[in-house]
């Protein structure tokens, strides 16, 4: 199915026409943000809590900085984080499940057990385990998110390269002697790469919850760089002088996880006929 032929069927449902809007909207506001603000990072005491107007759309936050700037640097750095994310996991994983699914019985339960290993702690539990070892950062945040989402792309790429087997075109494959790493670049790959671009689609908004969560415990982004976890947390801290910084945080993680998951319902739908028409 091609690109425009999909993008036609996501339309033609409710639910994929109102993610594709909430998601072109989240997109844009963090593009056009820089255009139409000043520096997020820029201090204005004298206008500190200040509402929303003609000067700050969305009001200034306990340091008088713009809320505009920096929801806008919030939300572009969630979903660049994010895409990274889940790019790098989807990519790593699809390569470690079909290499379990082809490389022998022995090497697949060695796999599955660390996906085990992995999968038996919590996400949060473990991002603060792998953070207490390895301290905070951008590159170090980026690897333990990875490593927590992993597990569930391998576990799809095994599953469906073990469907895949026993299939006559695969088995004609080995006969004709061809090299192992021709077939799993040939036929395994792109057959996997349909169901592990849905679950990346349906991931994208759990990472960026994630992120967030992981930003308002103060184990993501540090000052002064703002992300939408760290606006949410300083807005509660100060929501007895201004409930305008809890408010437009919150309101753009609500725009940015619900588009991305009806999104990603819709896209899965739309490539698994499976579950076509299922809400």
């Amino acid at each position: 199915m091609g690109s425009f032929a999909t993008l036609k069927r996501i339309c033609s449902e409710r639910d994929g026409r109102l993610g594709l809007v909430f998601t072109l909207v989240i997109l844009i506001f963090a593009i056009v943000g820089p255009l139409v603000s000043p520096d997020p990072n820029l201090i204005d005491v004298k206008a500190r809590f200040a509402p929303p107007g003609a000067a700050h759309l969305l009001g200034t936050d306990n340091l008088g900085r713009d809320l505009v700037a920096r929801t806008s640097a919030g939300t572009r750095y969630a979903l660049a984080l994010a895409a990274m994310i889940v790019v790098i996991s989807s990519v790593v994983g699809s390569l470690i499940g079909v290499v379990a699914a082809v490389a022998g019985p022995r090497i697949d339960r060695v796999i599955t057990g660390v996906f085990d290993i992995v999968n038996a702690f919590p996400p949060l539990i473990l991002a603060f385990a792998l953070i207490a070892l390895y301290g905070k950062g951008p590159i170090t945040f980026v690897l333990l998110v990875t490593v927590v989402f992993i597990p569930q792309f391998g576990r799809m790429a095994r599953a469906r390269a073990q469907s895949l087997r026993s299939l006559s075109f695969i088995e004609a494959e080995r006969m004709l002697a061809v090299h192992p790493a021709t077939i799993v670049a040939r036929h395994y790959l792109p057959n996997v790469a349909g169901p592990i671009i849905v679950l990346a689609s349906m991931n994208l908004p759990v990472v960026i919850a994630f992120e967030a969560s992981l930003s308002f415990l103060g184990f993501g982004v540090q000052p002064p760089k703002s992300s939408l976890g760290t606006l949410i947390k300083d807005g509660f801290v100060s929501i007895n002088q201004s409930w305008w910084p809890i408010i437009a945080a919150s309101l753009v993680l609500a725009i940015a996880t619900l588009g991305a998951t009806l999104l990603g319902e819709a896209l899965r739908r739309v490539i698994d006929p499976k579950t076509t028409g299922a809400r």
